[in-house]
């Protein structure tokens, strides 16, 4: 088939080319279902403001869009489709009955208020409520939004619709239906992720060393779960740069370092091993050089495009695993596959938050509330039965995890009835 969507990417097409009836299927996935778009007002400490704002639903196949919504000044509907086709592949590849949906408003919610940001969430809610709900659309929170607003949007859904709806909205806070565990949903769900892949490579975590690009809630996270289970934390950066410790054989304490980052306001100095931390311990580093360090496991968990083909070749660690969404470009993909290394892709690494998000939906439509260790027992099988489905058949098809992802996906899409058969009687066992 030939690519006329920038959706359908290289991989998309490999993967389809693996499957019967491939091509009919990305005609069907080559454009989004809905694309909507409005200018929104709200009322602003200087006048009313108006804004562009967006909700793309690419495909509801296997059930309801669903997607985050962010808001950031570089908000625009192209990478809005984009994000809202992968959430389709993403929820695909860990078998949840969702379809994939982006949401967003161009604006910079860091000049706004605690006022002004209500306003703004109440009034995305009112121009698309009425392609919203449980069954329809599921939003979430994304860039720059919260579970706050995911309750001020939960609120005025359901003033604008008469009645109770707290499976409309998820990411909410855990006292109006939000699921424990949300907040490290993301995180774990990679952990999960990269000890399934250690225990296939035969190594010991405690012989390997990790790298993680990011210290946000998914960066902290991921180390966080990854030291409890033995790995070797190595390395961390935020925006302002990294920290590396010097003795390979040393870990970094997470906990110590996210302390001793809140008191600081940045990593650099925050070389904690063992409850203390000592300039000794190690020496601050780029995000770069994070990158181009002699690891056993790289984690680029906060921004798109940071390995390219400028840097691909400098790549020591064998493993990379995407926590971050688009982390490498395609150019620098085919580098890295040409050098042997694995890439474990984020629609499989970084699919937790989404999982968990379905969790949330399926207790709030079944009026019940699970306790934390249950949601992550429920995550860890479901990341579990991903990878290893993903793992089959990129050794089944002699592909990468990436095109094997791809093609997971694009199975239970081709075959929607076999996800719901297995589904149906969840919402009330």
């Amino acid at each position: 088939m030939k690519n006329t969507s920038p959706l359908l990417t290289r991989y998309v097409q490999d993967a389809a080319s693996l499957l019967n009836n491939g091509n009919t299927l990305l005609k069907t996935l080559a454009l989004p279902t809905r694309v909507l778009k409005k200018t929104i007002s709200f009322h602003a400490k200087n006048g009313e403001q108006r804004v562009k704002a967006y909700r793309i639903q690419h495909n509801d196949i296997l059930g309801p869009y669903k997607g985050g919504i962010r808001f950031h000044p570089g908000v625009s509907e192209d990478e809005l489709t984009t994000l809202a086709f992968l959430m389709t592949i993403k929820c695909a590849v860990v078998g949840i009955p969702f379809g994939g949906a982006k949401g967003g408003v161009a604006i910079d919610p860091k000049l706004l208020s605690k006022e002004e940001l209500e306003e703004l969430s109440r009034a995305y809610v009112r121009a698309f409520h009425q392609y919203l709900g449980p069954d329809k659309d599921v939003p979430a929170p994304d860039v720059n939004t919260n579970e706050q607003i995911m309750g001020w949007m939960l609120s005025e859904y359901e003033e604008l619709t008469g009645h109770p709806a707290p499976a409309a909205f998820t990411g909410k806070p855990v006292a109006i239906g939000g699921s424990k565990g949300r907040d490290r949903a993301t995180g774990a769900g990679g952990a999960m992720v990269v000890e399934a892949l250690v225990k296939k490579r035969g190594k010991n975590p405690r012989d390997l060393k990790v790298a993680v690009q990011g210290f946000g809630n998914v960066g902290y996270h991921v180390a966080q779960e990854l030291h409890v289970r033995g790995f070797r934390i190595v390395a961390l950066s935020d925006s302002k740069g990294g920290i590396a410790i010097n003795n390979n054989r040393d870990s970094l304490d997470i906990e110590e370092v996210s302390r001793c980052k809140q008191e600081k306001g940045y990593l650099a100095g925050c070389y904690c091993v063992g409850g203390v931390c000592d300039l000794r311990y190690g020496r601050k580093i780029s995000n770069e050089e994070l990158l181009e360090l002699d690891v056993d496991i790289l984690i680029p968990a906060a921004l798109e495009d940071v390995i390219h083909e400028k840097n691909a070749d400098r790549v020591k660690a064998p493993v990379i695993v995407e926590l971050a969404n688009n982390p490498i470009t395609s150019e620098a993909d085919e580098i890295l596959n040409s050098k042997k290394k694995v890439v474990v892709p984020d629609v499989l690494a970084n699919a937790g938050g989404v999982t968990v998000s379905y969790f949330e939906w399926l207790q709030n439509r079944q009026g019940s509330s699970w306790e934390e260790k249950e949601v992550m027992e429920k995550l860890e099988k479901k990341m579990q039965e991903a990878f290893e489905e993903v793992w089959n058949i990129s050794r089944e098809k002699t592909t990468s995890l990436r095109t094997a992802g791809y093609f997971a996906a694009l199975k239970k899409l081709n075959n929607p009835h076999l996800l719901k058969d297995q589904q149906k009687n969840l919402l009330y066992p």
